[in-house]
């Protein structure tokens, strides 16, 4: 098992920007996860993981295989300089961004547009994951998929459905070359989620916490649709909006 104890060593320098800097991520195509839950789901992506990083005297379970897994230990002085939480667990994985595959044969798609919040991009890759789609594309604009509160946020989803950075206004003309029916969110020219039929293709966009969806893009939806507001609220979060509608469209 390798040691680290400097918060000077070149490879803890390149944790950290893993952790605090998007440029470093994407440069690199890697990432830093943090406790048990999105290690152990790392975990089940092996060729994904590029080391393991424990804090001293913190144990990792009995259950995991990791006999083909570097395993580095750290002190509590590098461990900290990886933490983003307040309550660490001392372990941390590093990461390779998986190669994207398959992507002409995606057919249930989720769109998000110049979302900024970080939470709910991984809450949103979360409910996608979940409804069972095949992809979320991330346009310009928008948190990036693989900051620490999106990786928290989407709880290890990561590892099960594509996430990509692209151009909406492109995939929208692709989707529909493939006759997949595609969905805008806004308040006019729309009509009730509710009249829309659940179906095995369709791909829905969701836009930005204040300003919505760029009007460009609406323009290039087969139909908008919208979510009534029964109370006295003024508007629906992004991501409580995109889990409603995907598990309204899905078939």
């Amino acid at each position: 098992m390798k040691r680290i104890e400097s918060t000077q060593n070149a490879l803890v320098k390149h944790w950290k920007k893993l952790v605090t800097t998007r440029k470093e991520r994407e440069k690199s195509s890697e990432f830093i996860v943090e406790g048990f839950h999105l290690v152990e789901e790392a975990l089940k992506n092996k060729e994904q993981i590029v080391q393991i990083i424990v804090k001293d005297n913190v144990d990792l379970p009995l259950l995991w295989s990791i006999d083909d897994v570097e395993i580095v230990q750290v002190n509590e002085a590098v461990a900290k300089e990886l933490a983003e939480t307040e309550q660490s667990q001392g372990v941390f994985a590093h990461c390779k961004q998986p190669k994207i595959e398959g992507m002409n044969a995606w057919r249930k798609v989720l769109l998000v547009d110049a979302v900024q919040d970080p939470g709910n991009i991984g809450t949103m890759i979360r409910t996608a994951d979940a409804a069972g789609l095949d992809a979320v594309i991330l346009g310009k604009g928008s948190a990036d998929a693989f900051n620490p509160k999106t990786l928290r946020s989407a709880q290890g989803s990561h590892f099960h459905i594509p996430v990509v950075r692209g151009d909406l206004a492109e995939w929208i003309e692709n989707l529909q070359d493939e006759g997949v029916a595609v969905y805008g969110t806004a308040l006019e020219n729309a009509v009730s989620y509710k009249d829309i039929q659940a179906t095995d293709a369709f791909a829905l966009i969701v836009g930005n916490e204040g300003s919505g969806i760029s009007p460009q893009l609406l323009a290039k939806t087969d139909q908008n649709i919208i979510i009534p507001i029964l109370g006295q609220a003024e508007s629906l979060n992004v991501a409580v909006a995109t889990g409603i509608l995907l598990y309204a469209f899905v078939k």
